[in-house]
């Protein structure tokens, strides 16, 4: 293929992808056209495959649309990977969760040995109320799960999803606040393959008991020695 005929089929799949991307953020041609500066018959210039973005342009569309700019050099658009929250029901789900906060919350006020009266008193909530929060049978409002398990001793934090779809999805987001909050130089370091070795080094040291790291370091001093 002569370059001509690739710039023309490499314009035309950065339109799809473009288009694909845009459609998967929910963002009109309008709102993507004023965020990287063009025309809104420019943008649609780009999506149909007429013309090509700037990667200035790119780089503040990926930017825009909370996308890695990877995705432009990949082989599959965006409409076509799998959901993590397609085949999920989510008022399904908010149901289970509401269950398993009530059991959650019927074992942390067994476990303080206090009563629904007890709790009642300490609360201000009815014990009916409380009594269907435990069996899951209606939500508990955010303020009032708060004030139980302040008179519980319990903290908030405990019943956040741990395992579930959405408790995964906090997870990835408070590791990648956790890079962003890195130095520099580190972010820079675990990013580069290079040093991976070096990683998987400080992981495996990171599981070795006090005792076992010592025996390491004075096998290093002997070496070194």
């Amino acid at each position: 293929m002569d370059t001509r005929s690739h710039i023309t089929l490499r314009t035309k799949k950065l339109g799809v992808l473009i288009r694909d991307a845009r459609m998967a953020a929910r963002r009109n041609i309008d709102e993507c056209a004023k965020a990287i500066g063009v025309t809104k018959g420019i943008f649609r210039a780009y999506e149909e495959g007429r013309r090509a973005p700037s990667l200035p342009e790119l780089e503040i569309l990926v930017y825009y649309l909370n996308l890695p700019i990877d995705h432009f050099w990949g082989k599959s658009s965006i409409s076509s990977e799998a959901s993590p929250t397609d085949p999920i029901d989510l008022p399904q789900l908010a149901e289970l969760r509401q269950r398993m906060i009530g059991a959650l919350l019927r074992q942390e006020r067994n476990h303080a040995s206090l009563s629904i009266k007890a709790l009642t008193q300490e609360t201000g909530i009815s014990g009916a109320r409380i009594k269907a929060y435990e069996l899951g049978e209606r939500p508990i409002p955010l303020p009032e799960l708060e004030a139980v398990l302040t008179a519980l001793g319990s903290r908030i934090e405990t019943f956040f999803d741990q395992s579930g779809p959405v408790g995964q999805w906090m997870t990835d987001q408070r590791s990648v606040q956790q890079f962003l909050e890195l130095p520099k130089e580190l972010q820079t370091f675990v990013c580069q393959p290079v040093n991976r070795p070096y990683l998987e080094l400080a992981l495996k040291l990171s599981s070795m008991s006090t005792d076992k790291l010592r025996s390491v370091a004075e096998g290093l001093l002997d070496i070194t020695l």
